[in-house]
């Protein structure tokens, strides 16, 4: 049985990512106490809320700094995270640099795969070929 004052992983993890200034009050005080009773969590949410801030105001020049202060913690979450970053570090960095993004593209290849899957074992290629100049 959970306690009624403690939150859900669910709702934990929004504390976490969401903006401090936009947490309501009751929100917040639950985050201050969890932060308080383990030293833990309180290193997770600073990791969490530096690595946000890189995303909105796109400071890639930052990662370096931020994945060697997750190799130094003691929080395996974090560390694998760290790792998968650190494969692809040069595309995260590029991520989290430029405003540019590819966004565009997904949503239309998202959409023809959507169409051609509607077609899948009714519709030859011709039909589909309608169906896409017709969406597009």
């Amino acid at each position: 049985m959970q306690d009624p004052s403690s939150p859900t992983p669910r709702q934990a993890a929004f504390l976490f990512l969401g903006r401090p200034e936009k947490l309501r009050v009751q929100e917040l005080e639950t985050l201050t106490k969890l932060r308080q009773l383990h030293p833990e969590v309180d290193l997770a949410y600073d990791l969490v809320q530096q690595f946000a801030q890189m995303l909105r105001s796109r400071k890639g020049e930052l990662l370096d700094p931020w994945l060697a202060q997750v190799q130094g913690s003691n929080l395996p979450e974090l560390q694998s995270f760290a790792v998968g970053v650190e494969k692809d570090k040069e595309a995260v960095r590029a991520g989290l640099t430029w405003w540019i993004n590819n966004g565009m593209v997904e949503e239309h290849v998202t959409k023809l795969k959507l169409i051609k899957r509607q077609g899948y074992g009714r519709a030859g290629f011709p039909l589909l070929r309608k169906r896409v100049l017709h969406a597009v």
